[in-house]
């Protein structure tokens, strides 16, 4: 019996935005997903040691969970993405990821797909590309036969089942969150990148808390992304950074439906610190807290300044 290729799959940066594609389109195709553990101590340790001051955590996370991998798969996906188009570009870190990991470890074989419609690098090509790749059967010479026709239609196949099934995941979350927000509860907006609120080990703390003072808590992220940037381009035609767009755009847009914005992000993102002071600025009449997370945030400091937040959203929504 042939034997599956093991694709490895960080758990961070975009596979908490592209875990459902992924996930299908591999599987569909044959091979099996080697997923790294939940971010941890250890695996920070790591990503600290191989990466330089300047990093951003969330960088050095997926550093640490690259090495993780590294002995226990064939390939390792890193993508690299720079544009989705005009006015469109994401930070220069989820373009240059792929450059460190390919120097750093030169034991493992990457699995990429280039991300940049401005040069016509569309999402689809690259899948493509990378089904090719991991079809042995393949010969890149001889594309244009009836049987590698047949592969390279179940490689498009498979990336149009993931993308329907990573939509519909998508728009779940979307109709769960707007059943919370119409709620009379004490709701609270998280105005946070996925790699960071979804991230257990920077934010499970945060998360936990205002779950046990029983207050509802929406998420940048569930919202419609073409709304979202609508909503931030009203505030501000500078905005730079799709991801950044996406998630201010959703404290504009949820403002006047929630008790309290929390707006978190990891030390040092250039990005956050720009774009989370604009949107606090221009937020009028909400309370709102920026929390800024490295490795060594001390917990009960942290949550001295959530019992203040909390005490004042609570009188706030009990005053009416």
């Amino acid at each position: 019996m042939k034997k599956k290729i093991k694709v490895g799959i960080p758990r961070a940066f975009l596979y908490y935005r592209y875990y459902i594609l992924w996930k299908n389109f591999f599987e569909m195709i044959g091979c099996n997903i080697v997923l790294s553990p939940n971010t941890d101590s250890d695996i920070v340790k790591v990503g600290n040691s191989l990466s330089v001051d300047e990093s951003c955590l969330p960088s050095k996370i997926y550093l640490g969970h690259i090495s993780y991998l590294s002995d226990k798969c064939d390939y390792i996906l890193v993508p690299r993405i720079y544009s989705y188009g005009r006015k469109k570009r994401v930070c220069v870190k989820f373009n240059g990821i792929y450059d460190v990991v390919n120097n750093l470890f030169s034991n493992i074989k990457i699995l990429d797909y280039n991300i940049d419609n401005l040069k016509f690098r569309y999402e689809l090509f690259g899948f493509v590309k990378m089904g090719l790749r991991l079809n042995k059967n393949i010969s890149m010479t001889y594309i244009i036969c009836a049987t590698n026709l047949k592969i390279i239609f179940r490689i498009i196949y498979a990336y149009i089942v993931g993308s329907i099934r990573q939509y519909k995941y998508n728009k779940t979350l979307i109709l769960k969150q707007n059943k919370i927000m119409r709620s009379n509860r004490l709701k609270i907006l998280i105005v946070s990148h996925p790699y960071i609120v979804y991230d257990k080990y920077l934010s499970s703390n945060i998360i936990n808390y205002l779950k046990d003072e029983d207050i509802d808590l929406l998420y940048s992220d569930r919202m419609n992304r073409k709304e979202a940037i609508y909503y931030a381009e009203e505030e501000s035609n500078t905005l730079y950074f799709l991801y950044s767009k996406e998630n201010i755009g959703s404290a504009f847009y949820y403002k006047d439906v929630v008790d309290g914005i929390i707006f978190l992000s990891a030390f040092p993102c250039g990005t956050d610190s720009l774009v989370n002071e604009l949107a606090i600025r221009k937020l009028k009449n909400i309370p709102c807290i920026n929390i800024i997370l490295d490795d060594s945030t001390s917990t009960s400091g942290l949550y001295t300044r959530l019992e203040s937040f909390v005490d004042i959203i609570k009188v706030r929504h009990d005053n009416g």
